[in-house]
């Protein structure tokens, strides 16, 4: 498959390595020289050109493409470049600069396929590192949803029950199960919660921490980046 990437930062060069290493062709589109430069000597394909600007964008083949990345760190240019795009019938991919803006792209940006948010992503890794514990988040799945894996404890008032038994809150589902030195897989109905098991459960931010004390027992303050 064939890429545009606009915006030849961290972010974009990393997806357009990414892309490579998997066997597909990825160009960049970049307006500042040096980058360009130096990417060029990496053996990456880069244009120079504005991103927002239709013939640097049509000079990169376009129709030919299967999607559009708007990665760089310029919203407009980003929303700019998937109308492009999306009028060449490409999937669009564009990169939002805050949790607020992604929402409302996602919702109301038609000619986006998908909104992104990285830094929330690394948020997520630099926190689980520092703050360890019993509660792990693993992704925000939407403006309000976040995916949580979290370790039984002694302390677990669902220690000793059965999967079915677990009665999570009207805005959470259980999506995978596994023992301590196991690997997750699909919930068992005839498994019993033992300490060291681990559950990965969906949550509404609103409910988070009512998942964590029912699972893993604890009073603490529920570690998710909706809290942060």
């Amino acid at each position: 498959m064939r890429f545009v990437i606009v915006g030849a930062g961290r972010v974009g060069m990393r997806t357009a390595r990414v892309l490579g290493e998997e066997g597909h062709e990825a160009v960049l589109v970049e307006r500042e020289r040096k980058k360009v430069e130096r990417l060029q000597q990496e053996d990456f394909d880069v244009i120079e050109g504005d991103g927002s600007d239709e013939a640097t964008l049509l000079s990169a083949d376009l129709e030919s493409a299967d999607g559009l990345a708007a990665l760089s760190g310029d919203l407009v240019v980003n929303f700019i470049a998937c109308m492009i795009g999306k009028a060449n019938g490409c999937r669009t991919v564009l990169r939002a600069d805050s949790d607020e803006r992604e929402y409302v792209l996602r919702k109301y940006g038609e000619m986006v396929d998908e909104v992104i948010y990285p830094e929330r992503l690394g948020a997520i890794a630099a926190k689980n590192a520092l703050v360890g514990g019993s509660v792990r988040a693993v992704a925000d799945v939407a403006y309000n949803l976040q995916l949580v894996e979290l370790t039984i404890t002694p302390k677990s008032p669902m220690l000793g029950y059965s999967l079915p038994e677990l009665e999570l809150p009207a805005d959470a589902r259980l999506l995978a199960f596994g023992k301590e030195s196991g690997t997750l897989d699909l919930p068992d109905p005839d498994v019993s919660l033992e300490a060291g098991d681990r559950v990965v459960v969906i949550a509404d931010f609103d409910v988070l921490r009512d998942v964590e004390q029912l699972i893993v027992g604890e009073a603490t303050h529920t570690r998710a980046l909706g809290d942060a």
